[in-house]
């Protein structure tokens, strides 16, 4: 048999992990969003589409996909301008401590995510770092409102998903080209336009491959809704885990968790046709 005869087999190993860990449970999740529950809240064996017409017709279904698509969408535009600023100085830096911030840079996403919800809590609480530090200073004489509500889980869930868009904006900024600015500076372009008319553009399929990344990520985010919402804050995955443990309503769950999925896969399609529109 020859090298590249063999060199299939080396995918069997992986196909089989995956059809244990995603594609059976999958499979299950799909088989159960066609049962029913019934009168004494345990699941039926079925194939119906009761279920499924019960929970679009809710209009909570249709708020809870606003309410994800809204916080997803200002996390997303919120770690991105954080984001971009750090990438482009590491993917511009000379200094030979680049490796070390890089590292240093995404550095969050070691770190538990339940452990940096708790982090935020200790800051944004009302006797957290913030407050009092507003409070010493005579800027207010109350305590702020900023977690369990919808603020203090925009602001985990932009920290917590900008790790990820600094290294997507990493990989996209392959055509950045630093002579293409140096020419333009050298024409009598300020730095101001010079970064509006060479850098953004160029960078533009960079941007599009991170946002999309930031928004899927956040649209599956759980923790962060869950603890820093403090139950006030509902969106889909809040919903999905609610219905599986605490209503123990299978079928529902299974129907919010496909949709759910359907959704983020048409905003992966997005995502990947406006990068690579943009990079013609």
């Amino acid at each position: 048999m020859t090298v590249s005869r063999r060199l299939p087999l080396l995918l069997i190993p992986a196909t089989l992990f995956l059809l244990v860990i995603y594609v059976w449970p999958s499979l299950g999740l799909f088989r159960n969003a066609f049962n029913e529950v019934g009168p004494t809240g345990a699941m039926v064996e079925a194939w119906s589409l009761a279920t499924w017409r019960a929970t679009f017709h809710d209009s909570f279904t249709f708020e809870l996909t606003l309410n994800s698509l809204w916080l997803s969408s200002v996390s997303t535009l919120i770690a991105l301008c954080m984001a971009y600023p750090v990438s482009l100085f590491l993917f511009r830096t000379d200094s030979r401590f680049r490796g070390l911030l890089a590292v240093v840079a995404i550095m969050p996403m070691l770190v538990s995510g339940v452990v940096r919800v708790f982090g935020w809590l200790a800051i944004l609480g009302d006797r957290g770092l913030v407050n009092t530090t507003l409070q010493s200073l005579g800027l207010i004489s109350t305590p702020l409102k900023l977690v369990f509500n919808w603020t203090g889980v925009t602001i985990g869930l932009a920290e917590s998903i900008m790790p990820y868009m600094i290294l997507a904006l990493l990989a996209g900024f392959g055509r950045l080209d630093r002579t293409l600015e140096e020419a333009a500076r050298s024409l009598g372009a300020s730095p101001f336009r010079t970064f509006r008319r060479v850098t953004l553009p160029l960078s533009l399929p960079a941007i599009a491959l991170a946002a999309g990344l930031g928004f899927v990520l956040s649209m599956s985010a759980y923790i962060t809704p869950k603890l820093l919402g403090g139950g006030r804050v509902f969106v889909l995955a809040t919903e999905i885990f609610e219905q599986a443990t605490t209503n123990t309503n299978w079928p529902v769950a299974a129907v919010l968790a496909i949709y759910t999925l359907v959704l983020l896969l048409a905003l992966l399609v997005v995502s990947n046709l406006v990068a690579r529109r943009l990079q013609r």
